[in-house]
């Protein structure tokens, strides 16, 4: 814990009541004493319905929002086919490949075989919506070991529940890989928020540690966004270190975590390239070089450690663009190129005809958040408490740091602020910078809310039921007694609570009391016309999202799909979106055929595309990046040319010779084109 100016206690002084009790009872020497027989039998007490009440609350959160996805879609009622065109985009591309695996022979003789018991799908989706039970619970386990009550992690919880609609998206987009993720990015940061706290034993502290890395292995090896999420939790890591507010021996363990747990990840994903050009192995390798060469870093005064702090910044700086540049230009790495691009012109470092990039940058979801998110976290009273308990907390944290850098020279400036007690605990400091960078991450990007909301529930909850918090809050408003601080610490939670039961229950009820029914009958038309009139071995072409869902329902060959981490795949991508480019249907046909294609769907929601505006449009981002005018009013960049032929997605259609004679129509609905190419010799 690290502490400024806590009164002493001496002859005729009591202590402050509502110090920890761990702390009451240290002997001189550090050992704890044994409390009363009636304390024990209360802390077990305690353990225990706490433990029962956020296991009970993770598997009502599983059951609430497995309900919600039946009632959506009727999902125990619609045909198989309707089941996986229902995983939409890239969700049915990771499904596609539990379905392969579940019906290989080889699979089907071994330990998956669950038909007999379960259909596969439910097995699938049961297992995601019980992660979610894990994902309830680390948060409530987090908020616990925080405030130090259980009531914090129940006010956690609920209002992750209340807050759904920001907090996750499991229920319409189940296969997504950050919902097999996240869960255990929760399961980890509630391990090093344990592993941050004082006075544990060695065998807590190395079983802690195998915690936090299977923990962090697990959230490696299912999403790809990882290291840029451990990056930010290395970089709250490193700014909590630099001002001395963490042991530094468990920061260093923690990024030698972090670079194992890629590592293996790396092996096990058959020596993926992108991990290992990763910033984060880069930025932690820089750390641990730093730490070795730079002695003394924490000693000194103000002037001096701030000199040593900033030189120190600049090394690892330099070191991790260093060695990442190394990596990438010794393996010729390349893979991740489009996000740098995508930030780059997010930004404002220059515009981009990058295709790649404006499609992250066309994307609602990669724009900043909207503003009536904060309207709707601020329903739950959510939004307003976690400002008023990040606000004090920020200002300790600034007090703490400006008081370590200081060291003996500040002792006579500190003296004069009497009656002053500001804490923070390790644990509860790194928490502090975690909600602060994944705040602007969120910001920045709304797809990544995720992240933050969750962990906002877990900081104002903390915030809320804590002891060190109201303190600090009476003690500026001259109002603090611990009697004072332990009654509001728990009746607010409880009328927080009780507003929240009060408001939301009854909407809560009308949510899975309504019911709907899955419908989208071209989609099934096409996918049932696929399996039952081409061969197995047909090669399709068309937009990622699309060909996911072919791939999952007739288990066709697909030329390209939404896995876009992969340069040469992106390329690939590129180069089949010319079907709606303004491209003549030679070079349309020769550039299909070189990639194997035998039949190719067109999509009028595409083609005539309405969604987003002039410039962000498919169509428009193909044009621009081919060098052509778009369509429709509006300006273009001065360099643009007239295209020499027609749009390929609108003038097949008309059956001209120069198409039929590459491209004949097979199928066709309100909403799907499908065309074969003619084989010529």
């Amino acid at each position: 814990m690290t502490t400024i100016r806590q009164r002493r206690v001496g002859k005729g002084t009591e202590a402050d009541d509502d110090q920890p009790s761990e702390e009451k009872n240290l002997k001189p020497d550090g050992k704890i004493l044994t409390g009363h027989t009636g304390g024990k039998l209360w802390n077990i007490l305690s353990i225990t319905v706490g433990g029962i009440v956020a296991i009970s609350l993770g598997l009502l959160t599983s059951v609430y929002v497995a309900t919600l996805h039946e009632n959506d879609l009727w999902f125990s009622n619609i045909k198989e086919v309707e089941r996986e065109i229902s995983f939409r985009t890239e969700c049915g591309l990771y499904y596609s490949y539990y379905k392969q695996m579940i019906q290989a022979a080889s699979i089907q003789q071994g330990i998956v075989n669950c038909k007999q018991y379960l259909e596969p799908v439910y097995f699938y989706i049961y297992t995601l919506f019980g992660l979610q039970a894990v994902y309830v619970i680390a948060l409530y386990v987090t908020s616990w070991l925080l405030s130090g009550t259980w009531l914090s992690g129940l006010l956690a919880a609920c209002w992750y529940i209340t807050n759904r609609i920001d907090t996750t998206r499991v229920e319409f987009t189940i296969p997504l890989r950050e919902n097999w993720a996240l869960p255990f990015f929760a399961v980890q940061i509630a391990a090093i928020t344990y592993l941050l706290r004082t006075h544990l034993q060695p065998v807590q502290e190395r079983l802690t540690l195998m915690a936090v890395f299977i923990a962090t292995f697990l959230f490696s090896l299912t999403w790809q966004f990882n290291q840029f999420m451990m990056l930010i939790q290395a970089l709250a890591l490193f700014i909590l270190d630099c001002f001395d507010m963490l042991p530094t021996a468990k920061v260093m363990w923690l990024y030698i975590i972090q670079i194992s747990g890629l590592l293996l990840v790396c092996v096990l994903q058959f020596f993926n390239s992108m991990i290992l050009g990763s910033l984060l192995i880069s930025f932690n390798a820089s750390v641990l070089i730093a730490r070795t060469i730079q002695k003394n870093l924490k000693k000194g005064g103000l002037l001096n450690r701030l000199g040593k702090l900033i030189l120190h910044v600049l090394l690892v700086l330099c070191l991790t663009l260093l060695i990442n540049k190394f990596i990438k230009k010794i393996l010729n790495l390349e893979s991740d190129e489009h996000i740098f691009k995508f930030l780059k012109a997010k930004f404002g470092f220059g515009a981009t005809r990058d295709f790649d990039a404006n499609l992250y940058l066309c994307e609602e979801a990669f724009g900043l958040l909207p503003l009536n998110t904060f309207s709707r976290l601020s329903d739950t009273l959510l939004f307003y408490v976690y400002i008023f308990v990040l606000f004090f907390m920020t200002v300790a944290a600034v007090i703490i740091a400006f008081w370590n850098l200081s060291g003996s020279n500040q002792v006579q400036f500190m003296e004069k602020m009497e009656e002053c007690t500001v804490t923070l605990k390790p644990d509860a400091a790194y928490n502090l910078i975690h909600t602060i960078l994944f705040g602007c991450l969120a910001l920045s990007t709304m797809r990544m809310k995720y992240l933050w909301t969750s962990h906002m529930c877990v900081f104002a909850s903390f915030g809320l039921c804590s002891t060190e918090v109201w303190k600090l809050t009476l003690k500026c408003i001259h109002l603090y007694t611990s009697q004072r601080t332990r009654v509001i610490k728990y009746s607010v939670p409880i009328m927080t609570l009780l507003y929240i039961s009060y408001k939301f229950w009854p909407g809560i009820m009308d949510e899975l009391s309504e019911l709907r029914e899955f419908y989208d009958p071209d989609t099934v038309e096409l996918m049932n016309w696929i399996k039952s009139n081409t061969p197995n071995t047909a090669v399709f072409a068309g937009s990622m999202q699309l060909l996911a869902g072919v791939k999952l329902c007739t288990g066709r060959t697909l030329t390209n799909h939404p896995h876009y981490e992969d340069k040469n795949l992106r390329e690939r991508t590129k180069q089949i979106y010319q079907i709606y480019a303004k491209r003549s249907p030679e070079d349309v046909y020769r550039i299909l055929r070189s990639f194997g294609t035998d039949y190719v769907i067109l999509e009028d929601s595409i083609c005539y595309e309405r969604r987003h505006s002039r410039g962000c449009r498919l169509r428009d981002l193909l044009d621009i990046a081919n060098g052509h005018i778009m369509d429709g009013l509006g300006e273009n960049e001065p360099d643009l040319k007239p295209s020499l032929y027609p749009r390929f997605c609108e003038e097949i259609k008309k059956n001209l010779p120069p198409y039929t004679i590459h491209f004949t129509r097979v199928f066709q609905n309100k909403t799907f084109h499908v065309y074969k190419l003619a084989k010529h010799k």
